[in-house]
């Protein structure tokens, strides 16, 4: 490669994705590759792909359209969860030069030499088997704040899930690793890190290579609580069978992890909780909300739910709606349930039909803006820390509180990655709230 080549990356899915899109990204330029957008021209267009849902499927064509309009001669290559697990399908998309599988996608600049367009997609994906392996990765640069990967693969068998095929075992980082890692995204100055992963709650498991726990999620969070620099840490979604008192209980005393929780429910059915092979009834998930609301009334709650699975009645459908709709949680995250190859659920009998799935998700995404207004209206008049976003909006920046109430203001750059005490004062026409500067002035 003599001349310096472009590259841009599109990333599909969740908060782990971008994290290792991130790291990947950054190998390209020890490789003497420039980054630009992926809307732009470049030479080689790389698509982190995800396959948690019906949707992301069938987005990757779009994006391979998309990458050759802006190029028709790019080379372009598939990675991430869909790529190990229908790598076929991908590279027979038109256009795709390459796919690589779990294990392979870390490796991606040994796989390409002059960037010449393939005449069929070349896969190169291994037995999920031998994905067994930890390749630590955050994200920087991409957004105000970093997505720091703590664990990948998981040790679940949940009836409609893809992941342990798509990503292997669970296994986690290297304590003293992720403490290097959250130090050297503290040097770039960002303000907060989100802890990710497929199941960070198994956090330990498969440490330098260990079968055992070497370190609990708890000891994790402890030791990150005293990393200088990094004002705010954030804990992804975290199994409530895994979210432990004693995690609740340092999370309310802690120095900088902020009070917000993302915890899957999947359903409020004990019934299709078990179809689901879920490890815990919809008696521990009220215990844990019962627990953190005790110790951070003020704390942002959100919830996983899956509308749709085999089996699930109106009663059952009911059964979940009131269920949620009496807990005390911020916000809800739906998934239509879609049939996922090489799963037990796909194969499971009473289907819902595509239309009563649909009508129950557009429910319970009404509760969800009923549960996020309610909750943004019981943070007015209290005094709050906004960490703000790097983006115009429309002549408006926007930015979080520490529990996770989503503000905005006019539009000023020099706001862009910083920390400010706030008072929240109203809820604006578009549902986000509005605030007042207590002190216009950067926090330390």
């Amino acid at each position: 490669m003599n001349a310096i080549k472009k590259v841009a990356f599109y990333t599909l899915g969740c908060k782990l994705n971008f994290s290792e899109t991130s790291t990947i990204a950054r190998n390209f330029s020890k490789e003497g590759f420039d980054r630009v957008d992926f809307s732009e021209k470049a030479d080689m267009y790389v698509i982190n792909t995800c396959s948690v849902t019906e949707n992301a499927d069938k987005r990757f064509k779009d994006i391979v359209k998309q990458a050759q309009k802006a190029n028709s001669d790019a080379f372009i290559a598939a990675i991430g969860c869909y790529a190990q697990l229908k790598p076929q399908e991908l590279a027979d998309v038109n256009g795709v030069d390459l796919v690589l599988g779990a294990s392979e996608k870390f490796k991606i600049t040994d796989y390409i030499n002059d960037l010449a367009k393939n005449d069929f997609g070349e896969i190169h994906s291994c037995e999920i088997e031998e994905a067994n392996f930890y390749v630590g990765s955050y994200s920087i640069g991409d957004r105000t704040r970093a997505f720091l990967k703590v664990q990948d693969g998981c040790d679940y068998v949940c009836t409609f899930c893809t992941i342990p095929l798509a990503r292997g075992i669970s296994r986690s980082d290297a304590l003293e690793n992720v403490l290097k890692n959250a130090e050297d995204i503290s040097k770039q100055g960002i303000k907060e890190i989100v802890l990710t992963g497929v199941n960070i709650g198994d956090y330990g498991k498969g440490e330098n290579g260990n079968k055992k726990h070497e370190h609990t999620f708890l000891e994790l969070i402890e030791a990150l609580d005293n990393v200088n620099g990094i004002k705010r840490l954030r804990i992804s979604s975290i199994e409530p069978n895994l979210l432990k008192n004693e995690t609740i209980d340092f999370v309310s005393k802690s120095k900088t992890f902020v009070p917000h929780f993302h915890i899957p429910l999947q359903s409020g059915s004990n019934e299709l909780l078990k179809l689901m092979k879920r490890r815990y009834k919809r008696e521990l998930y009220v215990e844990r909300v019962s627990e953190i609301k005790k110790l951070m009334p003020h704390a942002c709650i959100g919830v996983d739910v899956i509308i749709g699975f085999p089996g699930e009645t109106d009663e059952l459908f009911l059964e979940t709606y009131h269920f949620l709709n009496e807990l005390d949680v911020s916000y809800l995250h739906v998934f239509t349930y879609s049939e996922r190859e090489n799963t037990p659920a796909a194969t499971m009998e009473d289907v819902v039909p595509l239309n009563v799935r649909k009508k129950r998700s557009k429910m319970l995404r009404s509760l969800s803006v009923k549960k996020r207004r309610a909750f943004y209206e019981r943070q007015l008049g209290s005094t709050r820390t906004v960490l703000f976003e790097g983006e115009n909006k429309q002549g408006y920046i926007h930015g979080f509180t520490e529990n996770y109430v989503k503000v905005k203001t006019p539009w000023d750059p020099e706001l862009v990655n910083t920390l400010h005490t706030v008072e929240l004062t109203k809820i604006d026409e578009d549902g986000l709230v509005r605030f007042e500067f207590i002190k216009k002035e950067v926090l330390s």
